[in-house]
């Protein structure tokens, strides 16, 4: 009688291990789902200068592959600028440049590209010289990273035409500098806003 009970007990464990298993399964399966309706992961915006809205502060610079470059007022050509942050010591950056470049060349009717960095001149133009980069407006500037508050790499900031920030934050991926170019068709300045808005209409 009791190795009934015995076998009827350890039957039920069984049972219940395997209904458990069954449920973490299905809940996993609901997270991937709602992962997959939340809003678009776009670049993330670091607190501190210019905001988006706000008028980029003009800089008139000099290229290390020679030239004047304007960045932030309003455009005589009536181009958006992108603004990409970068250091020949951040891997990322690196990893990023093809994207960044694909990207310029994708939008050049509407966008040009300048890469900013600050430092060691001699540094930055082995950088150049490394990954090919003369083709493209590359300033030094500290005070231009400091106005647009950049404190990590690789960051963009998207200026549009009349000289205002767009859009602007951290850029990992392409996905990253796409959500710039979708923020400024949109109006919806970064991802932050985005959930603040889908907050506010639930």
């Amino acid at each position: 009688m009791n190795g009934g009970l015995f076998l009827v007990a350890f039957a039920l464990q069984w049972i219940a291990i395997a209904a458990m298993a069954l449920l973490i399964v299905g809940l996993f399966r609901q997270v991937g789902l709602l992962h997959e309706r939340l809003g678009p992961v776009g670049a993330l915006t670091l607190s501190g200068g210019a905001q988006v809205g706000d008028a980029a502060r003009q800089f008139d610079l000099q290229s290390l592959n020679g030239g004047a470059v304007q960045v932030g007022g309003a455009s005589a050509d009536g181009l958006s600028t992108l603004v990409f942050f970068l250091s020949p010591t951040c891997p990322v950056c690196k990893s990023m440049l093809p994207v960044v470049r694909s990207l310029a060349r994708e939008n050049a009717g509407t966008t040009r590209l300048v890469l900013a960095s600050d430092g060691d001149e001699p540094a930055q133009r082995r950088m150049i010289e490394r990954e090919k980069l003369d083709d493209y407006d590359f300033v030094l500037s500290t005070d231009l990273g400091r106005a647009h508050g950049v404190g990590k790499l690789p960051y963009a900031v998207l200026i549009d035409p009349q000289g205002k920030v767009a859009a602007k934050g951290l850029i990992n991926n392409r996905e990253h500098i796409e959500s710039l170019f979708e923020a400024q068709r949109t109006g919806i300045g970064s991802i932050q806003d985005y959930m603040a808005r889908a907050e506010m209409a639930v």
